[in-house]
């Protein structure tokens, strides 16, 4: 379960970039929007911690600023393979990827905090266990 509210959370996040930054588009339906948002977290787990452990360096100059870049890329990773797969998202170009990270960062972030943390609970003296 937790699994299909991360794609629903990933989801609106993408519909909100699309609606804030200009740059972004998707055409479609909202099942098609829960495919792109699919191909967007098996792409942050697969190629996002390559291309963290090859930016390391910059990471480490930037004081973890290059982050930012790192997120555009994925989004343009992103939409470069959805369009491959017939789902019409597109990223126009390097700054529209940038903000629209941003916005999706901040919109799952905002969500997240909504969710259950399906690891722990909380028992009547306020003790964390499990």
């Amino acid at each position: 379960m937790r699994f299909v509210m991360r794609i629903v959370v990933t989801a609106i996040a993408l519909w909100a970039a699309t609606r804030v930054v200009s740059g972004i588009s998707f055409h479609g339906a909202w099942l098609g929007l829960a495919g792109v948002a699919l191909v967007f977290g098996v792409l942050n787990s697969i190629v996002r911690p390559i291309l963290g452990f090859l930016a390391f360096p910059l990471l480490i100059v930037t004081l973890g600023l290059f982050t930012f870049v790192l997120n555009a890329v994925m989004l343009l990773l992103t939409s470069a393979l959805a369009s491959k797969l017939g789902l019409d998202f597109h990223v126009a170009g390097f700054w529209p990827a940038f903000w629209g990270a941003i916005v999706i960062g901040i919109v799952s972030f905002l969500l997240s905090m909504f969710l259950p943390d399906g690891d722990r609970h909380r028992d009547d003296a306020g003790e964390i266990g499990r």
